[in-house]
């Protein structure tokens, strides 16, 4: 700067040196904007704190400031939105469980990793690749102290009594784990500097909390031991998958399998154990290094066993009453980041691993629909299924409430919070993830993507790409009955939406648009094999 000074002074009284006096004033002008603004991009990009609260099993249309029509109150969830960005187009990458948190964690497609395809039970090994980079492992390389307190669902390499692959006997309810012995291929594996977990849902064994891989109380009994499994008066035969007599079943939706659990262990308590050590860890961090805290909540998921404070207090039954709950999650994640002085630079992302677990009958005895104007539910590959609430919060970089209405994926969230970290994604890793960094910055008209695979619990594809949608197949594909339907002779194969004329997936326009049909599933199965 001083040489540019000298410069000026210099040319000052020559010829030309009037003009060369106005080009240096404008220069320094210029030069001091940019560092005003360069100060003001600083403080924008200082790495943020990131908190994710992932709902299991929750509707978009839960949220009363999402469907104003929604029978359960939301305020904490509400105030995210009204203080952040809603994106009113998000999509889980699979429509169940296990394969949408491997798709958010890895930024990728979980069909890519068959073991990572379905649902999974308790005891199955790691769905994770060895040498697979999570979210949490490039954030922990970018200066990120990293935790996750909640839900795994994605397998533990469990320790076994006689050396054999971990297994729970169906009869007993009894498995060959050794509980004293620590677990390998679990959150600290993958990135994660603390964990405390459970290991799955919480309606499937076993039942323990394992705190960096260690099983926290190795004293092992039975659910029998402890749980009835019915009530006076229960009625039995609500669903058909509810067929083993040894499970704890009380009433819809209130019911867990038979399986080991931890003598201490009580499923009612698990929520808010899960949210008390996510607060020990929000109280023992500083506002010079950043954290991520993945909080894979276990609710509104079976059992549904809302709080004492929630029960009877919504218009949707125990489901609803335990979506208050979740919102008192929020709450006081939000209360603890603000006493602790972390809340303005700390981003929140609140979504949910799939849609809801709510059928057509629910709606009609409660008149709340959980999946808002979507058809299916989870499991199925229509737009219930997989559409999920997405809303970010960050006080000191998102300035303005705004809704986005382009095509997300929870796979995007890999890449986005991973450019926020001043950080680039490794080769062949996230490689089905978006960066839409641009949104958070206010730019609504952003395309964050122009396709998007959807992928069903029974292995049913779907490709959208605007706002059309091919299905290669017929029937929901999941939890929605008809799951499969065999096409009929002549008749159409598959399914083809126009979602902006027809959003409930009602007209099958397959037969309409063949040429559509053969590129949509061309570019569908080139996706599949892309690696």
């Amino acid at each position: 700067m001083s040489k540019f000074f000298n410069q000026v002074k210099k040319n000052i009284g020559t010829q030309g040196g009037y003009s060369f006096l106005l080009f240096g004033i404008a220069s320094i002008l210029i030069v001091i904007l940019l560092l005003g603004f360069s100060n003001r991009h600083s403080s924008l990009v200082k790495k943020p704190n990131v908190v994710i609260l992932f709902a299991d099993d929750m509707g978009y249309g839960d949220i009363q400031s999402l469907n104003p029509l929604s029978r359960i109150k939301t305020p904490a969830i509400d105030g995210l939105v009204k203080s952040g960005i809603s994106f009113e187009n998000a999509h889980a990458s699979a429509s169940v469980c296990t394969p949408s948190r491997y798709g958010l964690l890895t930024g990728r497609y979980a069909f890519r990793t068959p073991e990572a395809a379905g649902g999974i039970g308790g005891f199955t090994p790691s769905v994770i690749e060895k040498e697979r980079l999570t979210l949490a492992s490039i954030l922990k390389d970018a200066g990120y102290t990293t935790a996750i307190t909640g839900k795994w669902h994605l397998g533990l390499n469990w320790a076994t009594k006689d050396q054999k692959v971990a297994q729970i006997n169906a009869s007993t309810g009894y498995s060959n784990v050794d509980y004293s012995l620590p677990v390998k291929s679990g959150p600290n594996d993958f990135g994660f500097d603390y964990s405390f977990i459970h290991p799955a849902s919480l309606d499937i064994p076993p039942y323990v909390f394992l705190e960096n891989g260690q099983v926290v109380d190795p004293n092992i009994i039975l659910t029998t031991d402890i749980y009835p499994t019915r009530k006076e008066n229960t009625e039995f035969s609500w669903d058909k998958k509810h067929s083993d007599e040894r499970a704890v079943y009380w009433e819809k939706g209130v019911w867990w399998r038979l399986g080991e659990m931890s003598a201490s262990f009580r499923v009612e308590d698990c929520l808010e154990t899960i949210v008390e050590q996510a607060e020990k860890f929000i109280g023992i961090q500083s506002a010079e290094q950043p954290f991520l805290l993945y909080m894979p909540l276990t609710g509104p998921h079976t059992p549904w066993l809302p709080s004492n404070e929630s029960k009877g207090k919504s218009g949707a039954g125990l489901y609803g009453d335990f979506v208050m709950d979740i919102d008192q999650v929020v709450a006081r994640i939000s209360s603890k980041l603000e006493a602790e002085g972390l809340l303005d630079n700390t981003l929140i992302i609140f979504s949910s691993d799939n849609g809801a677990y709510w059928p057509a009958e629910e709606i009609l005895l409660h008149g709340h629909d959980s999946n808002k104007g979507s058809r299916g539910q989870k499991g199925d590959v229509w737009n219930g299924g997989h559409r999920v609430p997405l809303i970010i919060s960050w006080p000191s970089g998102i300035k303005k409430s705004n809704t986005y209405k382009g095509l997300v994926s929870l796979t995007d969230i890999y890449a986005t919070l991973v450019s926020l970290t001043g950080k680039r994604i490794p080769p062949g890793e996230g490689i089905d993830s978006k960066d839409f960094g641009p949104v958070l910055a206010g730019d609504m008209s952003f395309t964050t993507r122009e396709n998007m695979v959807h992928h069903s619990s029974g292995g049913m594809f779907a490709i959208r790409e605007g706002d059309w949608k091919y299905i290669d197949g017929l029937g929901s594909g999941g939890f929605t009955y008809p799951f499969k339907i065999n096409p009929e002779e002549n008749g159409p194969e598959g399914q083809l939406y126009q979602l902006n004329q027809d959003p409930l997936e009602t007209t099958n326009l397959f037969e309409a648009f063949p040429e559509k049909i053969i590129r949509m599933k061309e570019k569908l199965e080139a996706l599949k094999r892309a690696r």
